[in-house]
């Protein structure tokens, strides 16, 4: 049969007016420490509701032939010399946290970025990093690219990240919605 799908990788902000607009039925974000109460308080005055998927670890995301590529494990003192590449999210604040998985103090060096090609290649040519899922299309990276564990300690915790998805609040999910979540 005929449809229209669209899959859209866009700003957090965007997400939550993409769903609240209708625009989109659903939008994948992701609930940490750092971000959790801002977000939800967002979904609260905007009448969304904010379904669990999956929990994880951060995980340090860089190119093969980054000097820390073969650790197990990566702790935030041995990133401090590279810079940390952060997707932009514009002016409001609020949202700003919403891309950090530390706390923003945590970063000495950090570049913005509005598109994953750029960052990838950032990556390549200035040796930086971004934080991470872990969660990678190994189809799409190519065998280019590793996510490493970030290993937290009780100056630097990661905590965990939630990702999940925002609906308008009481909606139901398309079958094409409900097949995509799955």
């Amino acid at each position: 049969g005929e449809y229209e799908f669209a899959i859209r990788e866009t700003k957090t902000r965007e997400v939550i007016d993409d769903v609240v607009t209708g625009r989109s039925e659903l939008g994948v974000l992701y609930l940490n420490e750092f971000n959790r109460k801002a977000m939800e308080k967002i979904f609260r005055a905007n009448s969304l509701s904010f379904h669990h998927l999956i929990d994880c670890g951060v995980y340090v995301y860089l190119w093969m032939g980054h000097p820390l590529a073969q650790k197990a494990s990566i702790r935030l003192e041995e990133l401090a010399e590279y810079p940390c590449l952060s997707f932009e999210q514009g002016d409001d604040s609020s949202f700003y946290l919403s891309e950090e998985l530390l706390s923003t103090s945590e970063y000495p060096r950090i570049i913005k970025c509005c598109d994953r090609a750029t960052v990838l290649n950032l990556m390549v040519g200035l040796n930086a990093y971004t934080l991470c899922s872990g969660i990678i299309c190994e189809e799409l990276n190519i065998g280019d690219y590793i996510a490493i564990p970030y290993a937290s300690d009780e100056h630097n915790p990661a905590g965990a990240m939630e990702i999940g998805y925002v609906t308008r609040r009481n909606s139901i999910l398309s079958p094409a919605g409900t097949r995509y979540i799955e």
